[in-house]
């Protein structure tokens, strides 16, 4: 995600810093965007001198306050464990101007909880891109107990500014996207798992049936299964029902480390670094 939020924000003009504790992090960012920009390039969609206006607009860091200290807006895209959020924004207010506003790309954590951690809660807001980022034209935008009209607005602009089609919601466990996302996919697995169907007629009756352009197994694949885990978790303890708590087998999954495409299985099998699947599982 944060290569690509990176790829979005410096094909459309703004000086980007992509800041990460790896430095092999941040070189295979820079070889992911390079290789995303020259399939553009091979579509038409972008010349070879957008492409290189684009690479010159970024800039890598190892260190927070390197990267950070200038900055007008930061959007953090951790992976979806609270207390590393919370940790990172504690670092980023202490190093960013007064002004900076801070953003956050979690699918499903309060902003209002991320906000209280730093001194500008009024200036903390939730950026949710979709995933491929240069693709998808979705961001949510997600208002905190304390975010304040101005902050809203402005990222709503700049959200523009970036091709993207902004949505305000309101900051409630998983927003709408994986409220709404979450709990179908685990139904999906639930299906699996009591032996309705299998994974390739449980995607084809949603893909032919439903008109969606992936199933959702595979889409959970995709996401990361460990992923989508930590959201439904996120939301069975933010509202309290039973009908978000991930189902058993998603769980055993994790645990037993086939996290989807990212891992080489989920509920279909992966060649290595590739997320096109190649056959279906066990499951099949």
């Amino acid at each position: 995600m944060g290569n690509g939020i990176a790829h979005v924000f410096a094909m459309n003009g703004f000086a980007t810093n992509i800041v990460d504790v790896s430095q092999v992090a941040l070189d295979k960012a820079l070889k992911t965007i390079e290789k995303n920009l020259d399939r553009m390039v091979a579509k038409g969609t972008l010349t070879e001198e957008e492409k290189t206006k684009t690479l010159a607009n970024l800039s890598t860091f190892t260190a927070i306050e390197e990267g950070c200290k200038h900055a007008d807006l930061v959007v953090e895209a951790a992976t979806e464990n609270i207390e590393l959020k919370l940790s990172i924004f504690k670092q980023i207010d202490a190093v960013c101007k007064p002004e900076t506003i801070l953003a956050s790309n979690t699918s499903s954590i309060s902003i209002t909880k991320i906000a209280a951690a730093t001194k500008r809660p009024a200036k903390v807001i939730g950026m949710h891109f979709m995933n491929p980022v240069p693709v998808m034209k979705l961001v949510e935008v997600i208002r905190g107990y304390a975010t304040d009209a101005d902050t809203t607005a402005t990222i709503m602009n700049l959200s523009k500014q970036l091709n993207k089609v902004p949505v305000e919601v309101n900051d409630y466990s998983g927003f709408v996207a994986n409220r709404i996302l979450m709990p179908m996919i685990n139904e999906a697995i639930y299906t699996l798992y009591e032996s309705v169907a299998g994974v390739y007629e449980i995607d084809t009756v949603m893909k032919l049936g439903m008109a969606h352009p992936m199933g959702p197994l595979q889409l959970a694949d995709f996401i990361g299964l460990d992923v989508c885990v930590a959201i439904l978790r996120v939301l069975h303890e933010g509202l309290g029902n039973q009908k978000y708590a991930p189902c058993p087998l998603l769980v055993n999954m994790v645990t037993a480390g086939y996290l989807g495409a990212k891992s080489g299985e989920g509920f279909y099998v992966y060649e290595a670094g590739n997320k096109e699947l190649v056959v279906s599982s066990r499951f099949a």
